[in-house]
């Protein structure tokens, strides 16, 4: 049976190329970056020549890039390194309803800990305002945490509008940039954000390996005590063959980033018209922003068919999708981003999340669909 994935926001296949050179530096590099022996030198020579290729891609000084094991440390390093520094200015944070469970578990646990946390409302496109923004700010607001780019349903910020706000007010303004990097361009020296946190395995890099961007003028608390590695600031020693997979699939995700829009946008085209061909135009709903959004991600909602039972239909067909869904004592709650866009009931519990990246072909989009299409008309003719 052919098998198709489709779930590239989930993790993505990793690039023969990063593969070649993780591999190179597994058999050939294992000294311990700290150690001062020829070994540790070399170790450290990779290590930091990989953060001047990524910091580069990226728009920073590279003593700006911390090395994390991926997307959530980040987060969490970011939010409670940037709180635990600020609490005696004030302890108010705000970051919306919809963002990464990273974030939003990170704020639930600093509530416990006296912290104040106001979660902003979205629109029914998954968009935050600047305004409300500009609402929620407090004297005693210290932190902004809003994502660059959701992940499930792709609709993109105003972070630059958000993160002048945040300027303006003297306030560290954190960017979940996880979904963005390799989708969009990202110069951090030209944008208003302390903080921005990046995973490799989203952009065809190596799972358990990711970093933060930390502004130079700013001081976060480490959230991890150890050792010295990473000016202090993360401690543990450094995973050298995952942050040379990163830097190398950040280098090809910065040369295909021209042609992948293309290419992503051709690829939903297709997907979304054969939908309208082989479910019909009114029997479908793609949810987030129509045109402020990551063309990759595609969230759709099919009120005659539950989240569940369509999920499960496709994996028999080999065919590999994902909702937004938290899957809880075996059943599936609905997303907390759909209900944050406050959708219909019917669109909450039906919706489907394509993400498609490297190895997808037009005939997939289009195979895909024809399959959604057979698993709807069989489920009309048992009602």
């Amino acid at each position: 049976m052919k098998t198709i994935y489709l779930d590239h926001a989930a993790s993505t296949p990793v690039h023969p190329e990063v593969a070649e050179a993780m591999v190179t530096v597994m058999r050939e590099q294992y000294g311990n970056a700290s150690s001062i022996h020829a070994y540790g030198r070399a170790a450290k020579r990779l290590v930091n020549g990989s953060r001047d290729r990524l910091a580069a891609l990226v728009g920073c000084r590279p003593d700006e890039l911390v090395f994390t094991s991926g997307g959530t440390e980040s987060d969490n390093l970011a939010l409670f390194g940037a709180a635990e520094a600020r609490k005696d200015r004030g302890r108010h944070i705000i970051t919306t309803a919809i963002e990464h469970h990273a974030v939003l578990h990170a704020c639930g646990r600093l509530e416990k800990q006296g912290y104040e946390v106001t979660y902003l409302p979205v629109d029914r496109q998954g968009q935050v305002h600047p305004e409300q923004v500009r609402e929620a700010i407090r004297p005693d607001t210290i932190l902004i945490s809003v994502m660059y780019a959701n992940n499930e349903v792709g609709t993109i910020q105003p972070i630059e509008e958000i993160g002048a706000l945040a300027a303006e007010k003297g306030i560290v303004f954190h960017v979940d940039a996880v979904q963005a990097l390799g989708a969009l361009e990202i110069r951090l020296g030209e944008l208003p954000v302390d903080l921005m946190s990046f995973s490799a395995h989203k952009i065809n890099g190596p799972q358990g390996v990711g970093a933060l961007y930390v502004s130079r003028e700013l001081v976060i608390e480490p959230i991890l005590f150890g050792g010295l590695q990473e000016r202090k600031r993360r401690a543990g020693t450094e995973n050298m063959a995952g942050i040379a997979g990163f830097a190398k699939a950040a280098e090809l995700a910065a040369q295909q980033l021209p042609g992948r829009a293309a290419r992503d946008e051709e690829l939903r085209r297709i997907f979304l018209d054969a939908l309208e061909t082989e479910v019909g135009a009114g029997r479908f709903h793609v949810n987030g922003h129509p045109t402020r959004r990551l063309a990759h991600i595609v969230n759709v909602s099919f009120p005659e068919c539950d989240t569940e039972t369509m999920l499960m239909n496709l994996d028999m067909e080999g065919i590999a999708v994902a909702s937004g869904s938290a899957c809880s004592s075996g059943s599936l709650e609905p997303s907390h981003v759909l209900e944050a866009m406050n959708l219909p009931i019917n669109f909450l519990n039906s919706a489907i999340r394509f993400s498609f990246g490297l190895g997808n072909t037009t005939e997939e989009m289009k195979l895909t669909a024809e399959k959604v299409g057979t698993i709807l008309n069989r489920l009309r003719k048992r009602r």
